[in-house]
């Protein structure tokens, strides 16, 4: 049986109350956001979050301090969207493979220097890779910290947003220091780098070399850089940990997530009420919008427009601060494209579009993995559907396209056409209304572009 999903409405879904949704259950699924990011494999973050709660049991964590690490680590990407079209500009590449990959590179210079070799600008000219590659051998360790301060900030930032302690927004910070002092941006030694920092750093690299080369990897990698990146504590007790088996068996659970969330810890609750979920949605605004420059407010925007036109269709309360926030999500799958594709001045190849067009299912997949924001995973992620069937990723019609995602759609349209993108500049309001009046009825919906005309009137008068 075919659904009519022009009848969908907010008002009259299965909305569940955000005082029903735990935190760790919505931040945890934003974590997959966050690994799609870094090229990490699916659960990254939580692998890490779980490790570092076997180490805090271990070494007897508990309290404020437990939560505070529990979703240091967990969090501890959040601003790594920030330098991720810089990455992708200086050395001709992938970012995405290119984080991936780095992770996996040993701790010495000559590792890192032959891993910079082989993959700055790959594919591209010998002139284009010897530019980029000179440009890095004489300007090496400006550039990295550089793109380490960037994540390391914003991510702090982004952390105190979402209303966590300064503890927590300084474990994210400080997620690139090493106990030798060799670490970035600080150079900060020893016990004066956060413990939740320490934690995440281990955490982070024990999941990364066990999900690329398995336990025995991540054991060596651990202890080989113990003293040099990681508190020789740490990694003692990591090893202790480690040494029957069972930490690796709960890695590869497929259950990582609930046995994640079910042991999120007590301590300072952050009550998870509409106002913070509309704080969710806009920080993890500002992750997506952070992915390239040419969308910085984005999806700020896209919420304005949505919400005004919203209002000029009748909807409000509940039901229009619920597709706000959709409309600032709209984006989130975006983090799992390569900014080597955004940022790419010219026509698309086949496969760069397959992967451009596959960040709708990534929106859906990722807001699909919260209660509290289920409702919104198909409007959000089907804003590229067009109403004559020709959109991506599913190519429904009219028959199937909502009022919602139909208001999504229009407004992300206009706010595309008006701001700079990397193939062309912004457009006057006038010119991108015209182009837009010619595709009513085949992308964007009469009655939503008419109420989209008319609240950007009344904003301008």
């Amino acid at each position: 049986m075919r659904h009519d999903h022009r009848r969908f409405d907010l008002g009259h879904s299965a909305f569940v109350p955000a005082s029903t949704t735990s935190l760790s259950d919505i931040l945890g699924a934003f974590s997959y956001a966050l690994d799609l990011t870094e090229g990490q494999p699916e659960g990254h973050s939580l692998r890490c979050c779980w490790i570092a709660m076997r180490l805090a049991d271990h070494l007897g964590i508990a309290g404020s301090q437990r939560r505070d690490i529990y979703y240091a680590v967990m969090l501890k990407d959040l601003g790594c969207s920030s330098n991720a079209a810089r990455v992708a500009e200086l050395y001709l590449t992938d970012d995405r493979s290119f984080k991936h990959d780095f992770k996996l590179v040993g701790a010495t210079l000559p590792s890192v220097l032959g891993f910079v070799f082989r993959k700055t600008g790959r594919g591209h000219g010998f002139a284009a890779r010897a530019r980029a590659i000179g440009n890095i051998l004489r300007n090496g360790e400006e550039i990295a910290r550089s793109l380490i301060q960037t994540r390391c900030v914003r991510g702090s930032e982004i952390a105190r947003r979402l209303r966590f302690s300064s503890d927590v927004a300084e474990a994210i910070h400080s997620l690139d220091e090493h106990w030798d002092g060799g670490g970035k941006p600080a150079g900060l030694t020893g016990e004066a780098i956060p413990l939740g920092s320490r934690i995440a750093l281990l955490a982070q690299i024990a999941d990364t070399f066990f999900s690329g080369g398995g336990s025995a990897a991540a054991l060596g990698e651990v202890a080989g850089r113990s003293g040099s990146w990681l508190d020789p504590a740490l990694c003692r007790a990591f090893t202790a940990i480690a040494r029957d088996g069972a930490l690796w068996r709960e890695l590869a659970a497929d259950d990582i997530a609930a046995r994640v969330s079910a042991i999120e810890p007590e301590g300072p609750q952050i009550a998870v009420d509409e106002d913070y979920l509309d704080d969710i949605a806009a920080a993890f605004g500002e992750v997506i919008d952070a992915k390239s420059p040419y969308t910085s407010g984005h999806s700020e925007r896209v919420g304005d427009y949505v919400d005004r036109v919203a209002g000029a269709m009748g909807i409000g309360g509940t039901p229009r601060r619920v597709l706000r926030r959709a409309a600032i999500l709209h984006d989130v799958g975006k983090l799992g494209v390569s900014s080597a594709i955004l940022e790419k001045p010219g026509k698309l190849e086949v496969d760069e579009w397959h992967v451009m067009q596959n960040h709708a299912r990534h929106t859906t997949e990722i807001l699909n993995r919260v209660s509290a924001l289920r409702d919104m995973a198909l409007i959000a992620g089907s804003h590229h559907e067009r109403l004559d069937g020709a959109g991506y990723p599913l190519q429904m019609d009219a028959r199937l396209i909502s009022r919602e995602t139909r208001i999504i759609t229009v407004c992300d349209f206009y706010d595309a056409l008006t701001a700079d993108r990397p193939y062309r500049g912004a457009m006057p309001a006038e010119q991108a209304l015209a182009i837009m009046a010619g595709e009513v009825g085949k992308a964007i919906d009469g009655e939503c572009f008419a109420a989209l005309q008319d609240a950007l009137s009344v904003a301008s008068a």
